[in-house]
């Protein structure tokens, strides 16, 4: 399995569509499109994994620098759609802490 990413921005915000798995082996694609987002003061980035099927340490890194690559360059991030096995790697690694992070119910409720 691999793993996608597609991008749509509207008004300032921008919306990040990513699917598959994200392992060892197709980390790096993943790492070079969020490398390649340009990030501007005030950018808001919404990342919805409702997609991402599996997740190991190597994407927590990935995730971590981008929102880390973000804030340095005044933008937000904020992750949604995440499974509850996701949601739960997040809060073992205490990411969910720093992070801003958005469960499944609260994104159904938006749409």
């Amino acid at each position: 399995m691999d793993v996608t990413i597609h991008f749509k921005e509207i008004n300032n915000k921008l919306y990040g569509f990513v699917e598959g798995e994200i392992d060892t082996f197709t980390a790096s694609g993943l790492r070079e499109e969020l490398e390649a987002v340009k990030i501007t003061e005030g950018l808001e980035i919404e990342l919805n994994l409702s997609k991402v099927n599996y997740m190991d340490s190597t994407g927590l890194g990935i995730f971590v620098a981008f929102y880390k690559r973000a804030l340095r360059e005044n933008g937000k991030v904020k992750l949604v759609g995440l499974s509850n096995r996701l949601q739960r790697l997040f809060e073992i690694t205490g990411l969910s802490e720093i992070m801003d992070i958005e469960t499944d119910i609260k994104v159904e409720l938006r749409r």
